[in-house]
């Protein structure tokens, strides 16, 4: 039991990520608050994690008074909060439109309530954890903030990896480096997690060439990334502060 009964926030907690660490954290000793737009998953997680551990709240985290609300829960309900996993990934309807058809009205959308929405999140959760005098604040950003994407995999499929999320990622790990600097002294720790790529129905001539550029596996699943976000979120990485954790089999070699 490495989580000894803490108290963690996950955004985006009814999605793959989110529910597979859900599930570990409470595994491993914890207690959650799921913050998502999905209250149909939402409510299948408080009922299959039960509501001694788990809380859902239905919320949109790029609404500063619902960020606020997930904060004041989660207290409410375990008496503190020990740790937060920015997991939240809000899309416009433009999303994943190839470079040449971009549109400045999906891009500002997409940029303003991925990249502003996780820095404003950031915020309003440092700022309780300044109060409370601790706290543990993780990001998932992703390799495609890391390097550029491998274009040769999507040849002859409907798939892209839009400018917009290099840019979005890149920025995470920055503003990861930059908050784990600015709360220097004050018993917080800012770290993030860049996952590879998860399989997802993708097709199989994509899979072909993304396991040809790993080691071992190739296409992660959602369970491959708990393993490195339990640690952050323990004892045993309070001296680990200001890193991009990569889990990619290799992927960026």
């Amino acid at each position: 039991m490495i989580i000894n009964n803490k108290a963690v926030l996950i955004t985006g907690g009814a999605g793959r990520l989110g529910s597979s660490f859900a599930r570990a954290i409470i595994k491993q000793g914890g207690k959650v608050v799921l913050a998502d737009i999905d209250k149909a998953n939402l409510q299948l997680l408080e009922n299959e994690l039960g509501d001694k551990k788990c809380l859902g709240i239905v919320a949109n985290v790029s609404h500063l008074k619902e960020m606020d609300l997930c904060i004041t829960k989660t207290v409410e309900k375990f008496g503190c909060l020990d740790g937060v996993i920015h997991s939240s990934y809000p899309r416009s309807s433009g999303w994943g439109t190839r470079f040449e058809d971009l549109n400045q009205k999906f891009l500002n959308e997409d940029l303003t309530q991925q990249l502003g929405g996780a820095i404003l999140f950031s915020q309003r959760v440092l700022n309780y954890f300044v109060k409370q005098g601790y706290g543990n604040l993780i990001h998932i950003s992703s390799i495609q903030g890391i390097t550029a994407p491998k274009f040769d995999h999507y040849v002859d499929t409907e798939m892209t990896s839009p400018i917009e999320y290099t840019a979005i990622k890149s920025g995470i790990i920055a503003i990861t480096q930059y908050l784990a600097k600015y709360y220097k002294n004050k018993n917080i720790r800012v770290n993030c997690v860049s996952p590879g790529g998860i399989f997802d129905k993708q097709p199989d001539s994509f899979v072909r060439k993304y396991r040809n550029s790993c080691i071992n596996k190739g296409l992660l699943s959602a369970e491959d990334i708990i393993g490195s976000v339990l640690f952050l979120l323990s004892d045993y990485s309070q001296y680990i502060n200001g890193q991009n954790i990569i889990i990619d089999d290799g992927w960026t070699l």
